[in-house]
């Protein structure tokens, strides 16, 4: 039982760690993702 739940708790730390990662240092955040018009290429 001991065993499970500090498997349990490895999980949870592993996966808030993973979110916090990806947003704020990987790139992944809508804000990021986002183009600026003047950034965008027209073709005309």
């Amino acid at each position: 039982m001991k065993a499970m739940l500090l498997a349990v708790c490895a999980m949870v730390v592993i996966a808030v760690g993973a979110n916090f990662a990806l947003r704020n240092y990987a790139g992944f955040s809508a804000q990021e993702r986002t183009t600026v018009g003047e950034s965008v290429r027209l073709d005309r």
